[in-house]
């Protein structure tokens, strides 16, 4: 959900890169492939019906269109490209036209420039940016494309918060191959299996949540170097987050009009979480370390995805994303549990973990509130501003998240109650609303 930040890599000018042991893009790239594999025909599936777009859990359940909703087919400069039809409606999540120049360009740059044979390329996600995913099948191998257009990403944070991260042991996709103009990265396949997915069907939560905080552990353990070559995460930035929910959430969505008072108690709260949030001790922090973000991976458990916003910042700040998932809710007394065996890690390596569990608690519930608060102006964004609803079924969950944890502090007392007269009454209407207006809407297309 985090918005990029500006990471500067020192490229030389270098358009394409190779990571590792693996050369430039153009040479024959140290890939399981015969050298001087003939460019092969390129198969493209829109995999959204299927399990993988849905797996991966940046796609809306709802935007996942299934089989029967019609299939279209054409045949473009040796690429077969499947999409399904939206009744007249555009997805925005896939941004698949049969033309797509894009799709063609990795077409070329797999089979002509890396030289894999038998290339055949699915739908594997998308999420809240520009960015699209493509699962391509090379010989007996699987990989993750990352397409994302440079004249709306810019691939180099990723490059950068992906070396920090492996360097500290974590499992983030290895990047095998990089073309920095032209926003292509070939990343290692971490799988289809979220945790989220995993978790709905009674997945074993003691075991994926140990396995995910002692990642998060060793990454906030380890990571003091890496923290301080990124940017931090500082009071303009926690302001502006915050700034979102009055815009998009009150305003937008609820259409609530404040009064001078409402106004001033909202500034006098986010001023106070702000300063909150700054004296906790500062850490690497990935932004959106959640359920649709950690992988189910046979090997080192979690494979970590969605980091290219990392910042330094809280110490709180992943745990809470983590046990206070916008996607899932834990009751109370586990998700406790869950913070005092993540302070003991810490506890026991001399890292940050406060004076007491009261004060971890504190750190941990204040920035929660942050978060949520940014979180709901952004679901609410991402409807009315980029047409995506699938994550408007989450704001009463994650609305839930800051009037109980408001209710818990006497310094968010006021906002507590603002919460509860003026804004939980009005929830359900507003998404009623909304529900009703895509019904009508598909109804007349």
């Amino acid at each position: 959900m985090a918005d990029a930040e500006g990471c500067p890599v020192p490229l030389s000018g270098v358009a394409s890169v190779g990571l590792g042991a693996v050369p430039a893009a153009g040479a024959a790239a140290a890939l399981p492939v015969a050298a001087g594999a003939e460019a092969a025909a390129c198969a493209f599936c829109d995999g959204q019906g299927g399990s993988s777009a849905r797996a991966a859990g940046m796609m809306p359940p709802n935007e996942a269109m299934t089989i029967h909703n019609g299939l279209e087919r054409s045949m473009k400069g040796g690429i077969i490209m499947v999409r399904r039809s939206h009744a007249g409606r555009k997805n925005p999540n896939s941004r698949m036209l049969d033309t797509d120049a894009r799709l063609a360009l990795i077409h070329d740059w797999l089979s002509r420039e890396l030289r894999l044979p038998q290339v055949r390329i699915e739908v594997a996600s998308s999420d809240a940016s520009f960015r699209r995913y493509f699962r391509v099948s090379g010989g007996s191998s699987t990989y993750i494309v990352m397409d994302a257009p440079p004249e709306k990403e810019d691939v180099r944070p990723y490059l950068k918060v992906s070396h920090l991260l492996e360097e500290l042991g974590a499992h983030v996709p290895h990047v095998h191959e990089a073309d920095v103009r032209r926003g292509l990265l070939l990343l290692e396949d971490l799988g289809a299996t979220p945790y989220l997915q995993r978790l709905e069907r009674g997945g074993d939560s003691e075991r994926l949540y140990a396995d995910a905080l002692d990642a998060l552990a060793n990454i906030q353990l380890r990571g003091g170097p890496a923290s301080t070559q990124l940017p931090p995460y500082g009071r303009s930035e926690l302001a502006r987050e915050m700034g979102l929910m009055p815009e998009w959430f009150l305003g937008r969505h609820l259409s609530l009009t404040l009064s001078a008072a409402e106004m001033e108690l909202l500034a006098s709260a986010f001023e106070f979480l702000i300063l909150e949030a700054l004296a906790q001790p500062q850490v690497l922090v990935h932004r959106d370390y959640h359920a649709r973000n950690l992988m189910v991976v046979s090997e080192r458990n979690p494979g970590i995805i969605d980091f290219q916003d990392a910042l330094c910042g809280p110490v709180g700040y992943d745990l809470v994303s983590l046990l206070k998932d916008c996607y899932i809710a834990w009751p109370r007394t586990r998700v406790e549990g869950w913070v005092e065996g993540f302070r003991t890690r810490l506890l026991e390596r001399g890292g940050p973990a406060g004076t007491s569990i009261g004060e971890f608690l504190r750190w941990f519930d204040l920035i929660g509130v942050q978060r949520h608060i940014k979180v709901l102006g952004i679901f609410c964004r991402l409807w009315y501003r980029d047409g995506k609803p699938g994550y408007l079924a989450d704001l009463p969950r994650t609305l839930d998240y800051v009037r109980e944890a408001s209710a818990r502090y006497r310094e968010l007392g006021a906002l507590a109650r603002f919460l509860e007269e003026r804004v939980c009454p009005q929830l359900p209407r507003a998404n009623a609303r909304i529900a009703a207006e895509r019904a009508g809407a598909e109804a007349g297309s």
